[in-house]
């Protein structure tokens, strides 16, 4: 059983040299900046602020290695679609998510967050095509679930399945990171991808 209370920070990877090729499963993290990435990392490891949650989104430009219990790695991907970043700073970022997916042996795992409340836009959108064209197993998560009422549920992870044009083999989670719902879910994928328990 792999142990979510011993997590600890490794790196942040700022170019393809840097990304650890050990053989570790890993379970990559994307999402737009003002998604609650950090917070559904957070949430899953059940800390308060171990990835860094920034007042101001698009704090993390390089990509963050978390080391679970010495076998498994989570990965943050910077976070997308910023207005107030420079072009020159997002075609950086696009380069550098472009290079770790350039290497399909990385992925074990993605994990894509996208708001509940919204229909995923462009930038979702290409990023989605990220996970697709890397042949990997992936999941899309939608956070911020409290926010909706019971009736909006099901037609807003309609409407995400259809913008983001998901297989049916792609599951859609339902998640709040501030309730802790669609955690067990979540917890469940990940370990069936890297083949044992993860708790």
């Amino acid at each position: 059983m792999i142990n979510l209370q011993k997590a600890e920070f490794v790196r942040s990877a700022a170019k393809r040299e840097d990304f650890p090729r050990d053989g570790m499963p890993q379970v990559v993290f994307s999402g737009r900046s003002n998604v609650g990435k950090s917070s559904v990392i957070n949430r899953l490891l059940n800390r308060k602020n171990f990835a860094r949650v920034g007042n101001s989104p698009g704090k993390t430009t390089h990509i963050n290695y978390f080391k679970i219990d010495g076998r498994l790695y989570l990965v943050d991907l910077p976070g997308y679609g910023y207005a107030k970043v420079s072009k020159a700073e997002k075609e950086r970022w696009g380069r550098l998510i472009q290079s770790w997916f350039d290497d399909p042996s990385l992925m074990t795992l993605g994990v894509m967050i996208v708001d509940a409340r919204h229909k995923p836009t462009a930038d979702d959108c290409t990023m989605g095509t990220w996970f697709k064209q890397a042949g990997r197993p992936y999941a899309v998560v939608a956070n911020k679930l409290d926010k909706l009422k019971k009736s909006e549920i099901e037609p807003n992870l309609q409407r995400i399945r259809e913008t983001l044009e998901l297989e049916d083999t792609v599951k859609v989670i339902p998640f709040s990171a501030e309730k802790g719902e669609g955690r067990q879910a979540l917890l469940a994928l990940i370990s069936d991808q890297v083949g044992e328990s993860v708790q």
